[in-house]
């Protein structure tokens, strides 16, 4: 009897700690010593459990007929046992196991009414002293699984709730209101509320971590689903990549497939459809063995989207043996009830029947479709409105395209005012990307396209990051602590690696942290409020003697739109891979010529090469644009890489005032934002800088009454202290720009590094920051054309002008720079024309642009 006992208590903990393997076997040692056993009342009910136990770890590897099987013969043993109260507590703890597995493979409203049939006798047995509450919290646990799997997502919050207050009340084992309140995230995540989703997950995944370790992957699993809905593809995949190999060696088989068709998913929003299709298919092959028909379906939707995707990005024309398979799947996916799935396989068909030319069968097909529901996902409600903008201009009825893009990039605007952090702002743009580039490429399509319209539909497309007013935040203390944490780990890092020492298990650590506080970020961070898009009228209403060109790209082809106060210009540019070249070119030379001991031959060959670049990017760039710039002054909004560009230099910039913005509304907002006078200076100087900066006696005669740190004294805390409600700031640190992570590019202070988050959080943030060394102009640009990196984070947090490099730069070039834009601006020049007239004196050596306002 012991020892039958003891190996159905491994086996259960085995379960839980997902090592279904394990218990199996487990199950099996105990079921054949108790068969080699005499017949014994306490054994017979040992045996029931370990079947019950058994059941579910042979319904998660896969063995969902065996699983099942083995409830059958633990109900047949039922009626053996003569204490009447025993036995009625195994026949609930079978049903419900029942139940949980049925809701498990896809037979939702089957489980769901079996755990109703015993939920009223588990609450009267309870209210009566008998029976375990912990039974019926897992119950109401298990049926808010079932609910949210049928959007009954009032019903799933209300069981969640009623299970953690068991929980609570009977001080039962944490992990069950764990699950609980994981599963209100996952209705957050349905909600659109991507804060408290992610909130919730992170609470999950630190009471994980400290008492369940095993249940991690579910959790990453669910927070790599919310990432999906705010287009973060990368960090998606990043979760994914570290919960499948554990899955695999649990044998977790509902999760891991799942977490293969998560995985799809992010392929397929990073752009790569062939991928996501090889994941897909694995996924539908683990569901198929399964019996899960419902996920196995909607495996094969993941399939087919992969598919379409691919095929409508390429313009090939779409076989129809793939229209008829969406076709197919839509009516087996409304058969399982599954209708935003089901409305996805139509829109899929719908847009693959628009390329082959079959209008009359979309517009069919797209009535079908029904209205989205609160909870249906916005990539979703994004491709319904692209397919009804589509099938408006195959049917000649262009202001139904533009109505249609209008409408769903405000209902984007919508979700995204919800997001939380600027990287979810930003991330969520991907979803709208092709609703934009519709309408910029139908206006361009008209027989003479209005650069007016052009402006405004530039606008409501990109860096809509900007937008939002800055809302400081104080990090909650455990993030905090643990940001504290990496701070001192990167500085570790740095050590380490200039004293020669192995820096590879603190990198791990560091980008464990990094991780770690970054998400948890997300929750943390808010944005404030939106800001209207700027129209074009409050644009050139603010120019005065300045142009503003916005470029822009639609099927390869490079497009500028110039608007002053007296016209706005459309301009063809040619071909925008051709410009990207030589953007690239150009920062490569840089780059090679930062180096303060370069040797003059060098130089001279490399600035040779370098001119010979921006001479290229100008012909194409700006040449074309002079006749309507005339003058004036410029503000340049760039795109893609042409963000990497250092304007200045090129020759027909050189010398004249240039502010790059990654929008127009961002540049009017940080035009608009109150000059307020006062404020100190602050110029601070970094570790390991080997020319003179900071504290050079010209910028010391510039600012007399200066706050002057230097590299001892230039602590983290410190300098934000003396950020906070400066006008302007003087940072000569090296940095470090992180491209899939803007907000943790950083400066390198005495105590280690200054992330962009931080400066962002600041209550009253300085009215300039020079960033005196590195290339901490530089953004990542995601999607949609929003652009993010130290400068813009910089700018969203409220800073009105950032002076900052997009190349690598010396520490002697950037030091005789600075002093010469500082007595400039001592002179009274405004920011964009002192740089203008520093960065003329040496336009190769100083790629040195100003952001913002000027």
């Amino acid at each position: 009897m012991s020892r039958a006992t003891a190996l159905w208590e491994r086996e259960r903990k085995a379960v839980y700690a997902y090592q279904f393997a394990t218990a199996r076997s487990l199950a099996e040692q105990a079921l054949e010593l108790i068969a080699r056993a005499p017949a014994d009342q306490d054994l017979l009910a040992v045996r029931i459990r370990v079947l019950v136990t058994a059941s579910y770890a042979d319904t998660e590897v896969g063995e969902v007929d065996r699983g099942l099987a083995r409830l059958d013969a633990a109900d047949r043993l039922l009626d053996d046992l003569a204490d009447p109260v025993l036995r009625k507590e195994l026949h609930l703890l079978s049903r419900e196991q029942r139940g949980f597995q049925l809701i498990r493979v896809g037979r939702t409203e089957e489980g769901l009414g079996t755990l109703d049939e015993i939920a009223d006798e588990l609450e009267r047995d309870l209210a009566a002293g008998v029976g375990q509450p912990s039974v019926l919290a897992i119950l109401h646990l298990n049926r808010s699984l079932a609910h949210i799997g049928l959007g009954a997502t009032t019903a799933a919050d209300a069981e969640a709730e009623r299970c953690a207050r068991l929980v609570a009340e009977h001080d039962l084992d944490p992990i069950i209101a764990m699950k609980a309140r994981h599963n209100q995230g996952y209705l957050a995540y349905l909600s659109g509320d991507m804060p408290t989703a992610l909130r919730r997950y992170e609470e999950s995944a630190r009471i994980c971590a400290d008492l369940a370790p095993s249940l991690l992957p579910v959790v990453r699993l669910d927070q790599a689903r919310a990432m999906l809905a705010a287009g973060l593809a990368d960090e998606a995949a990043r979760n994914l990549d570290e919960a499948l190999p554990v899955l695999r060696k649990q044998r977790g088989g509902q999760d891991l497939a799942e977490a293969q068709v998560a995985r799809a998913a992010a392929a397929l929003l990073g752009g790569d459809p062939d991928a996501a299709q090889k994941r897909a298919r694995a996924a539908r092959d683990g569901f198929t063995k399964r019996g899960n028909r419902r996920w196995a379906a909607i495996a094969e939707l993941a399939a087919v989207r992969a598919q379409a995707w691919s095929v409508v990005d390429t313009r090939r024309t779409p076989p129809a043996t793939l229209v008829a398979r969406a076709q197919r799947l839509a009516a087996e996916l409304g058969e399982l009830g599954l209708s935003d799935e089901r409305a996805l396989a139509l829109l899929l068909a719908t847009r693959m029947l628009l390329r082959r030319g079959e209008v009359d069968a979309a517009r069919a097909l797209l009535r079908e479709v029904p209205r989205p529901r609160s909870t249906t996902p916005v990539d979703h409600r994004m491709l319904l409105r692209l397919c009804r903008a589509e099938l408006a201009i195959e049917t000649g009825v262009p202001r139904r395209a533009l109505d249609e893009a209008r409408a769903g990039l405000q209902e984007l605007g919508e979700v995204r005012d919800r997001m939380g952090g600027m990287e979810l702002v930003c991330g969520t743009a991907v979803h709208g990307q092709e609703l934009g580039e519709l309408a910029v490429r139908h206006v361009l399509d008209r027989r003479r396209p209005d650069a007016r319209v052009l402006f405004d539909w530039l606008e409501r497309t990109r860096a809509q990051v900007y937008r939002y007013e800055p809302l400081p935040v104080s990090l909650p203390p455990q993030v905090a602590a643990k940001a504290a944490e990496l701070r001192y780990t990167k500085r570790a890092v740095q050590s380490a690696r200039l004293a020669g020492r192995p820096v590879d298990r603190l990198e791990k650590q560091s980008a464990l942290l990094e991780r770690e506080v970054y998400q948890s970020g997300w929750s943390a961070v808010a944005v404030g409020s939106p800001r209207p898009v700027a129209t074009l009228a409050r644009v050139t209403g603010a120019l005065g003697r300045r142009a503003l060109v916005s470029f822009a790209t639609t099927d390869g082809e490079l497009l500028a739109v110039v608007a002053t106060t007296d016209h706005t210009d459309l301009l063809r540019l040619g071909d925008f891979a051709e410009a990207a070249e030589q953007a690239a070119r150009l920062h490569a030379d840089l780059d090679v010529l930062a180096p303060d001991t370069l040797p003059p031959p060098v130089v001279d060959v490399v600035k040779a090469s370098a001119a010979r670049s921006a001479a290229k990017l100008d012909d194409q760039l700006l040449r074309p644009l002079l006749p309507s710039i005339g003058d004036r002054e410029v503000v340049v909004v760039p795109t893609g890489p042409l963000y990497a560009v250092p304007w200045g230099s090129l020759p027909s910039l050189r010398g004249r005032s240039v502010v790059v913005a990654p929008s127009a509304t961002a540049w009017l907002t940080a035009e608009e934002s109150p000059a307020s006078s006062g404020g100190s200076t602050l110029l601070a100087r970094g570790p390991h800088l080997t020319g003179q900066v900071a504290e050079d006696e010209r910028l010391l005669a510039v600012y007399p009454g200066a706050v002057l740190m230097d590299e001892r004294s230039a602590t983290v805390s410190a300098v934000l202290d003396s950020l906070d409600g400066a006008a302007l700031a003087h940072l000569a640190a090296h940095g470090e720009h992180e491209p899939t992570n803007a907000l943790f590019s950083r400066l390198e202070l005495a105590d280690g590094p200054l992330f962009a988050y931080e400066v962002t959080r600041l209550r009253q943030p300085p009215r300039q920051v020079v960033l005196a060394a590195c290339e901490l102009a530089l953004n990542y640009v995601r999607p949609g054309d929003e652009a993010l990196g130290y400068a813009g984070a910089l700018l969203a947090g409220g800073v009105r002008t950032v002076v900052a490099a997009t190349s690598r730069v010396g520490d002697a070039a950037a030091a005789n720079a600075m002093a010469e834009y500082h007595q400039a601006l001592a002179d009274g020049a405004t920011p964009a024309r002192a740089l203008a007239a520093t960065i003329a004196q040496d336009p190769y050596r100083r790629p040195f642009i100003c952001l913002g306002a000027g």
